[in-house]
């Protein structure tokens, strides 16, 4: 995801081997020749783009053409900071959860709050709703809407779990089951049992907190969007020290573990088990791992608790014909999505009605644990947004940085886990 959001690279949701740029915003909402021009900007692979404008060429209105932009190869951060600041954003552009609540917070989307209420075939009610409401803005302004969810949990090698007399993961699995297998596929002779930079890197705290909530403790942080404290309370203090104990037997990879090729280690053999997204599927399906693989939610003490993560489409407040957009908006967020999953089931929509193309795409795949995960993290009852989306949340980073890694690896005590949130608590302070 571009700036932050580029945490899930690799994936249909984030800039990853982009076209070479043929044209440039500013053509927003144009007329030429009695018809409306909407123009779109995806940061999809050139394969998936042309997916899109196969599917987009079923977009039928005699008085709108839609046009879509090309974008730089791996630039698309730098692409939508000059179109941002150059006020030639296109009418429609890929977007990140952050991006958008901030740019509207801004005044620089339009607000489609109006056009979504009520009910109707592509309202807010058409959409799941944690990715919906972490759309709004405290005062319920929508300045895009959500289009593909990501979903995280366990990869895991099954001749490798096999081969150890380990259970295979599977819902309902818990933390102390995670670390367990993870110590005796190291002491089998991996590396590392686990890889999950996701514990380890900036926004470890998030995914931590998932052992804090499940087990009836306080989250991390009590809003992503809007937080006003962060904690580090008994139970979430239990689960890093956890943590903590596995990197120190060797099961779990230290902070600092080059994740850069986890996802062709995990498929040669070398990782049994990868703390990831959904989205490395749809990867495999090309590449062919030569192992036997699956893929589990995460664990939990009691309660079943994930992490969410939405990314979407937004338009800028300018754009010259706001229902020509919001018309191409829904039909690229609902009908598109059924045609592009179906040879690319990367993530599953927000939208509601396009899921089961995503679903169907899996299922005829034979990526049965994939489905069943990604309907069990939908379902679950605790969720945790995996970063702060706000605008100061590089210096909570800093913060995090600056103690974290030396945390889990011993180097400091758990106690300055207190001494870490009471610095990220000064930040929310100062920003408030």
């Amino acid at each position: 995801m571009l700036k932050r959001t580029a945490h899930i690279a690799g994936t249909l949701l984030v800039a990853g081997g982009l076209l070479a740029t043929s044209a440039c915003g500013g053509s927003s909402g144009s007329e030429s020749g009695g018809k409306t021009t909407v123009t779109v900007m995806t940061w999809e692979s050139n394969a998936t783009n042309k997916l899109i404008d196969k599917a987009l060429a079923g977009f039928k209105d005699p008085d709108i053409t839609v046009k879509r932009i090309d974008t730089p190869n791996g630039n698309y951060g730098d692409k939508l900071a000059s179109l941002t600041q150059a006020q030639k954003l296109p009418d429609l552009f890929w977007c990140g959860n952050d991006t958008e609540l901030q740019y509207t917070g801004q005044g620089l989307l339009t607000d489609w709050s109006s056009k979504l209420s009520g009910s109707g075939d592509f309202t807010a009610g058409s959409f799941d709703p944690t990715a919906m409401k972490n759309w709004k803005t405290a005062d319920g302004k929508i300045g895009g809407v959500p289009s593909l969810m990501n979903t995280y949990g366990i990869w895991y090698d099954i001749d490798a779990f096999k081969a150890a007399g380990v259970p295979l993961p599977a819902a309902g699995w818990t933390w102390d089951d995670m670390y367990a297998a993870a110590d005796k596929l190291h002491k089998q002779g991996a590396k590392y049992g686990l890889v999950a930079d996701a514990m380890t890197a900036l926004d470890a705290p998030f995914s931590l907190s998932l052992y804090s909530m499940s087990a009836g403790g306080a989250p991390f942080t009590d809003s992503v969007h809007q937080p006003t404290k962060v904690t580090a309370d008994a139970t979430f203090t239990e689960g890093v020290g956890k943590l903590a104990a596995g990197i120190k037997s060797g099961a779990v990879a230290p902070p600092g573990y080059d994740t850069s090729s986890q996802q062709s280690l995990f498929a040669s053999g070398e990782i049994p088990m990868l703390w990831s997204g959904q989205w490395l599927g749809a990867g495999f399906l090309t590449d062919k791992p030569k192992i036997k693989y699956g893929f589990a939610p995460l664990p939990q003490v009691d309660k079943a608790a994930t992490l969410y993560d939405a990314v979407g489409i937004c338009t800028p407040s300018y754009t010259k014909n706001a229902d020509a957009t919001f018309k191409v908006l829904s039909y690229l967020n609902s009908t598109v999505w059924t045609k592009v999953l179906p040879d690319s089931p990367v993530a599953v929509p927000a939208y509601t009605g396009a899921q089961d193309a995503y679903f169907d795409a899996l299922d005829k795949a034979g990526l049965t644990t994939v489905a069943s995960t990604v309907k069990t993290d939908l379902e679950a009852p605790l969720t945790m947004g995996v970063r702060f989306t706000t605008p100061w949340a590089s210096q909570a980073g800093d913060v995090i940085t600056a103690y974290w890694p030396d945390i889990v690896q011993g180097k400091k005590p758990l106690s300055e886990l207190q001494t870490m949130t009471d610095k990220i608590n000064d930040v929310i302070k100062n920003n408030g």
